[in-house]
């Protein structure tokens, strides 16, 4: 069965920078053009995808976090990480990471992931 744990959230001043992980089991990335994301959700906001990576390496971002967060998958430690740097007010979330069922590659549409973590808080102050 799928499992996704997300970790590394926490409070920090605009402009620091944060590592998010997320430790998977039964998923098999490897397949082709299989993916997995980083979605967050503010107070009163809908769920917007933030960054998605698929088997191959192609990613794909959010325009409001493009240059400053990076997606990357290990697939030894079976972990996928979002490394947010230059971190606003803005981005404060909950974020949920995210695995595709049905491969589609790097998508940033909520309903092309079929397995989703429990979330990890991420405050940012100015």
């Amino acid at each position: 069965q799928v499992q996704l744990v997300e970790s590394g959230g926490g409070s920090v001043q605009a402009g620091g920078s944060l590592r998010l992980s997320c430790a998977h089991s039964g998923y098999t990335f490897s397949f082709s053009s299989c993916s997995m994301g980083w979605f967050r959700q503010a107070p009163g906001k809908e769920r917007e995808g933030v960054a998605a990576i698929d088997s191959d390496g192609r990613t794909n971002y959010a325009d409001s976090v493009k240059g400053r967060f990076t997606i990357s998958e290990d697939n030894a430690k079976n972990t996928l990480y979002l490394q947010m740097n230059s971190l606003k007010p803005e981005d404060t979330a909950m974020y949920y990471c995210a695995a595709q069922r049905y491969c589609s590659g790097p998508s940033l549409v909520l309903s092309a992931f079929g397995y989703w973590g429990q979330g990890t808080q991420v405050t940012v102050s100015s």
